[in-house]
């Protein structure tokens, strides 16, 4: 059977959390495939009310198994947050997938936004400041972090070590910001990979066998067509695709 897509139409808080919400069990897997935590959807579930930033929706339903797919950028933190915060409210979060090769939102990333944001004044693009863009600019850039390097503490050290060479260049001298030290995120990084380490799986395969086997998969847009970066109202859009082909 094939993918079900589920788009926003305009710039986003169209109602996509309440539609997937309405699929509820009639649909196997619920994917997201883009974007990070600088969008939400609110569920209501009777008389309780929760809001996602970084999980899919379909976490909610019992039936349906959540996936984060590799085109999300995930602050851990964050997503562990958004977790815990499930499990003390009595939802099963232990059927959650997260991609291998989803790439990582570091504090390097957050930093660089907020002060590139002050830096630009009135010409300021509006981003969130939660390191949504730079996270998408270094994985084009081929110098991103990816999940499966929390799991290789040399690999990581050294992907760190490449990336702060550049940050704390641009940090220091033209932000006026203090150098970051390898060291403290790469020991921050490695206690995240162990808790997370139940949830990562190779989701490409994990999704190529379900859709072979029949079942309904709904992917997840965050966001919405206005705000693609290719098809949006650019320079004032978010660095990813919320429209089909970004799935």
């Amino acid at each position: 059977m094939p993918a079900i897509v589920l788009v926003g139409a305009q710039w986003g808080d169209e109602g996509k959390g309440k539609a997937t919400d309405l699929l509820g069990d009639t649909v196997d897997y619920v994917v997201r495939y883009q974007g990070g935590n600088n969008a939400g959807h609110t569920v209501v579930i009777g008389s309780e009310k929760y809001a996602l930033h970084l999980l899919p929706s379909g976490i909610l339903s019992p039936n349906v198994v959540p996936v984060i797919g590799n085109g999300v950028v995930i602050d851990p933190a964050v997503l562990l947050e958004e977790i815990r915060a499930l499990d003390s409210r009595g939802i099963n979060t232990s059927k959650l997938v997260i991609s291998t090769n989803a790439h990582l939102i570091t504090p390097y990333h957050r930093t660089i936004d907020k002060v590139s944001e002050r830096f630009l004044g009135k010409a300021k693009i509006g981003t969130t400041g939660r390191g949504i863009g730079p996270a998408y600019a270094d994985k084009i850039s081929r110098i991103g972090i990816r999940v499966q390097d929390l799991f290789d503490r040399s690999i990581l050290e050294q992907k760190l070590e490449g990336a702060l060479h550049d940050k704390n260049q641009v940090l220091t001298k033209v932000f006026n910001r203090k150098n970051m030290a390898v060291a403290e995120i790469l020991e921050e990084y490695l206690a995240y990979a162990e808790i997370l380490r139940p949830y990562i799986a190779d989701t490409s395969l994990l999704l190529d066998k379900a859709l072979k086997a029949g079942k309904t998969v709904l992917l997840e847009g965050s966001q919405g067509t206005l705000l693609d970066v290719d098809h949006g109202t650019y320079p004032f859009v978010t660095s990813s695709n919320p429209t089909a082909g970004g799935a």
